[in-house]
């Protein structure tokens, strides 16, 4: 295969791809149209040698340059594995990219306990002048209702551990070769995250607090808004999973696109641990709870 390829292409290996260069021009227009569009929701301009680009257009560019570079990209790398071009050391591979993904997601989450621990650990912090007539010197801040861990949230966290191991039943389904049972618990699992993302923004909606009015707001909805977004991306993940296991995809041997979506499903069930029990639990003891 190697030498067919070189016939064609003397200085690569294998034919050159075009999808990291079209993934970072779309991240590019992406970043530059979601400035340009907080600028236009705000009134403003945003000008770069002397075009004004405070458009909303600029920022659905590239997001569709993304979805198409996304489609595209992982498109061929199913194709490559079904066709035999995932050897051990690709594979290895792959698992070491999924595991580095995963690693910077940390990271990010990182930041938004950073910022939640930094405001509630901190609240009347001499140095932080603002910070404490903002919070009154005590947190939750003075006058915040917060949501009872106990009832919505509570709730949530049972739904996403119930996924978790309707997700592992899939896995070990797959690897004793039962396709039904890999079919049914990819479905419950894809329901589950579905029914979460919908209790999530009942509770938004009915949250007594938003995120502009104190800091307490914010780095709530900042962390659980970003949690959501990935339970939301799981979830896809996954679905895409079960269109591929219904059309007879995967094998108990070369199944490495359900596990990665497996991992980060994972992942996404231990972020919502941490949450659960700092921002929801401790991060509101002491407020009076929301009944609405």
């Amino acid at each position: 295969m190697a030498d067919a390829h070189q016939k064609h292409h003397d200085y690569h290996i294998i034919d050159p791809s075009p999808w990291p260069i079209l993934a970072s021009l779309g991240a590019f227009v992406l970043t530059f149209g979601g400035v340009g569009y907080m600028r236009y929701l705000h009134g403003s301009e945003f000008k770069i040698f002397g075009l004004n680009l405070a458009t909303p257009w600029l920022f659905f560019i590239g997001l569709a340059i993304i979805l198409y570079t996304m489609i595209g990209w992982w498109s061929d790398t199913i194709k490559e594995g079904n066709s035999g071009a995932h050897t051990r050391v690709v594979s290895l591979h792959l698992r070491y990219g999924m595991i580095m993904f995963i690693a910077s997601e940390v990271m990010f989450f990182v930041a938004w306990f950073w910022a939640f621990f930094d405001a509630s650990l901190f609240p009347g912090e001499a140095i932080q002048a603002a910070r404490v007539e903002a919070v009154g010197g005590q947190w939750p801040p003075k006058g915040i209702e917060v949501l009872d861990p106990w009832h919505l949230p509570l709730y949530n966290t049972v739904i996403l551990l119930l996924s978790g191991t309707c997700v592992t039943w899939a896995h070990h389904a797959l690897l004793h070769g039962d396709r039904k049972g890999l079919v049914s618990g990819l479905a419950l699992t894809v329901a589950l995250g579905i029914l979460f993302s919908c209790v999530q923004a009942y509770e938004y909606i009915h949250a007594p607090f938003a995120f502009s009015n104190s800091i307490y707001g914010a780095t709530f909805f900042m962390a659980t808004g970003f949690h959501g977004f990935h339970v939301l991306i799981g979830t896809i993940f996954l679905a895409v999973c079960l269109l591929r296991a219904l059309n007879g995809g995967f094998t108990p041997t070369k199944h490495f696109g359900f596990e990665a979506a497996a991992w980060y499903w994972h992942f996404v069930d231990v972020v919502w641990l941490f949450l659960f029990f700092s921002i929801y639990i401790w991060g509101g003891w002491g407020a009076p709870l929301s009944h609405g």
